[in-house]
């Protein structure tokens, strides 16, 4: 009942009518006199006017804009007084540099979630950033989510051109988009200074975890495949030591350290006698310098 009494001003005002006005459901007012005040504003004097006889003050304006509710870009031509839309349809040849401000602004408003993020592609953007860090002369690009949200129109505006709907986030290609921050010859400079995963002793090709404050990637391994291993494993041309989870056979961590070399003198036998108890059918010789590094049980 109350929708009957409410209208909108050309300025974007709202007013309503008294409550047993006769003028009540009427579509269109024009207002002669209303109060100041500061919130709703109540008519004391309006007449019906039919839509035609307003057309020669209205003017045409292509309204742009994102539907958060429902996830989808809306693009209309409206005839407008203002605030006041008389009429719309759809905007069937959309500018491309307006579709990629409207939605541009849409991810910085929901987030850079709305791309399709996967880990490998969160751990890319880690290397890089530890690379940053690491290797400040080198040129490594600021790929943090703050610089990447005030850089869309740089690396992010030109593969919007297909997307209407939240869903279209979805199927960005984003480690193509990503990849494309990185000039020649940083890619192949990526993969040599921060490989995604080290071999150890044991031949099992270990995956790394990077974090893009630059601190020690961490290494979490078996201790049993790091026999006979002296020195802590490093990326970064040898620059920076992993942080070692070392492993139980659950792989849950018995020790974290970058001194791979002071476990094995210092607290290996302490451990070994914990655990080769618990862990009977798993090797914990005496000297582990001498031991074979394996990711098996002992055999049989």
């Amino acid at each position: 009942e109350g929708e009957r009494l409410r209208y909108r001003l050309s300025g974007g005002r709202g007013v309503r009518l008294g409550e047993d006005d006769p003028l009540a459901g009427t579509p269109w007012l024009a207002v002669a006199h209303l109060d100041a005040g500061q919130e709703e504003g109540r008519i004391f004097l309006a007449a019906p006017v039919e839509p035609e006889d307003l057309s020669p003050l209205a003017r045409p304006v292509e309204n742009v804009a994102w539907d958060a509710r429902n996830g989808v870009l809306l693009a209309q031509r409206e005839l407008r007084i203002g605030e006041v839309v008389l009429a719309r349809k759809p905007l069937l040849h959309l500018e491309p540099s307006k579709r990629r401000e409207v939605l541009c602004q849409v991810v910085r408003t929901e987030g850079l979630g709305l791309l399709p993020w996967t880990e490998e592609l969160r751990q890319w953007q880690a290397r890089v950033l530890s690379l940053r860090s690491w290797r400040p002369e080198e040129g490594w690009p600021d790929v943090s989510d703050t610089h990447l949200l005030q850089t869309l129109e740089d690396w992010l505006a030109p593969w919007l051109n297909g997307v209407s709907r939240r869903e279209d986030f979805a199927r960005l290609e984003l480690g193509r988009i990503l990849g494309g921050l990185l000039p020649w010859p940083l890619p192949a400079r990526l993969e040599a200074l921060a490989p995604t995963r080290l071999e150890v002793p044991s031949g099992s090709r270990i995956r790394l975890t990077y974090n893009p404050d630059g601190s020690p990637p961490v290494l979490a391994v078996k201790l049993q495949e790091l026999f006979g291993l002296a020195d802590t494993p490093t990326v970064n041309e040898g620059r920076t030591p992993v942080l070692l989870h070392l492993l139980s056979p659950a792989g849950r961590p018995i020790q974290v350290t970058q001194d791979l070399k002071s476990f094995w003198n210092n607290t290996y036998l302490e451990v070994r006698k914990e655990l080769r108890g618990r862990y009977s059918k798993h090797p914990w010789p005496e000297d582990p310098w001498n031991a074979v590094p394996t990711r098996k049980t002992k055999p049989r």
